[in-house]
């Protein structure tokens, strides 16, 4: 019978996925925004970044959050949240409201079921495959943006962008009872040992500061080079996907005057084989150095960005195809090594490490969201911004060799950090 941390993961893949769905929806509906209320892309892009800030902020709180009340209610309100700030969007009128509602409320929503939620349910069920669970729960994102894109593109084009709206709040609600009905916070919660592991082990006693902690481990991970590498390279990795790719494809594929539903299934094509790359990387990590294997995920990722201004057409064409291929295999590839290296250096606290990290990650995504969409008011392209996340990427890969390897990985929370 297969080990019960095998059902966690399935029921966390599909939270992540109902919780991803909003990701894809403003880069399809900003041109139909600017249409209804005549807000510039710098307006939209505002909102893009409120909610990639908090979402990146609220990730080192979530770890606690889940270690103090259990990742069931976590889950369960996170969820909740997202369907309010998405589905109320549909009643918004002024800018406002888009930054509070898809700002605010689903940046928070959004924030608690990022990457540090996969990385939380990896270490506590699993003493075993931690890189390839990791990279499982990861390709979730990347499987949202499969399962809606082509159906929120095909609502926007017909029918407007609030009916994708109601769709992205209607998904996010749909997966609360399973959330809440098969989720379980450990391993001993149901008498079994973490999988690959040979004796149950006591959850550990709920910290009572949650917000302490977080700052805590913060305050301690920060005196560490390894640290500030790691968030430094990660801030890169969203500077060049959620902010960048993610956010400003499709209106600049828009620009080339190709339609906007096959833009959609370009990134929809990015999610499949992020699904494949992002697997596969979690296998690599557990065999081996999770710093090389970054090395050349950003070399090429940035490698790819210098190219594609001159990709960019009306109609799809091979090179393009290439392109994305290529770039859906690298989108989150980078998160498994990322999520071993940081319980390489911080032991148990490595979920809450990770978090920070993962805020890097939204601020750097947040900053292009915004600036590419000023940019492009600007200088009436995109291309300097491809360019520029190009150059910064082969930063990423130099950034990531300089950490230094751990002999022996990190085994509780108390241990001293690595300099």
């Amino acid at each position: 019978m297969p080990h019960r941390a095998w059902l966690v993961v399935a029921v966390a893949f599909v939270t992540i996925i109902g919780a991803a769905a909003f990701r894809t929806l403003p880069g399809l509906v900003t041109d139909p925004l600017i249409d209804d209320f005549g807000w510039s892309r710098g307006t939209i892009g505002a909102a893009v970044s409120v909610n990639l800030v908090l979402n990146g902020l609220i990730a080192p709180f979530s770890a606690t959050l889940m270690d103090r009340f259990g990742i069931r209610r976590v889950v369960t309100g996170a969820l909740t949240l997202i369907a309010v700030g998405v589905g109320a969007g549909v009643l918004m009128r002024e800018a406002w409201q888009l930054l509070l509602l898809w700002g605010v409320l689903v940046g928070l929503g959004t924030g608690a079921l990022a990457t540090g939620f996969a990385a939380t349910v990896t270490i506590r069920w699993f003493a075993e495959r931690r890189g390839l669970v990791s990279g499982v729960l990861t390709a979730a994102a990347a499987s949202g943006q499969l399962v809606f894109l082509p159906l929120l593109s095909w609502l926007v084009v017909g029918h407007g962008w609030r009916p994708a709206a109601v769709t992205v709040a209607l998904a996010a609600l749909a997966v609360v009872p399973f959330a809440w009905l098969l989720m379980r916070d450990h391993p001993s919660d149901v008498g079994l040992p973490p999988y690959g592991a040979q004796e149950v082990t006591p959850p550990p006693a709920p910290a009572p500061g949650v917000a302490r902690r977080a700052l805590t481990v913060l305050a301690r991970a920060a005196r560490s080079g390894p640290f500030w590498l790691l968030a430094g390279s990660f801030a890169i990795c969203g500077a060049s996907t959620n902010g960048l790719v993610q956010t400003h494809f499709v209106p600049a594929a828009h620009d080339h005057h190709m339609p906007v539903t096959a833009a959609a299934s370009l990134l929809a094509v990015i999610g499949v084989f992020d699904v494949v790359g992002t697997i596969a990387s979690g296998w690599l990590t557990d065999r081996f150095d999770s710093r090389r294997l970054l090395a050349v995920y950003y070399a090429l990722r940035g490698l790819s960005l210098l190219f594609l201004p001159m990709l960019l057409a009306p109609a799809v064409h091979p090179p393009m195809i290439f392109f994305i291929v290529f770039y859906g295999l690298d989108w989150v590839a980078t998160v498994p090594p990322t999520i071993a290296l940081c319980r390489e250096h911080f032991g148990e606290d490595g979920p809450v490490v990770f978090g920070w990290v993962l805020a890097s990650h939204q601020a750097g995504a947040a900053a292009v969201a915004f600036l590419g969409g000023l940019a492009r008011d600007v200088f009436g392209t995109y291309d300097v911004v491809w360019y520029a996340s190009g150059a910064l990427c082969a930063g990423a890969a130099l950034m990531v060799l300089v950490i230094r390897r751990r002999a022996t990985p990190l085994p509780g929370r108390a241990a001293p950090l690595a300099g």
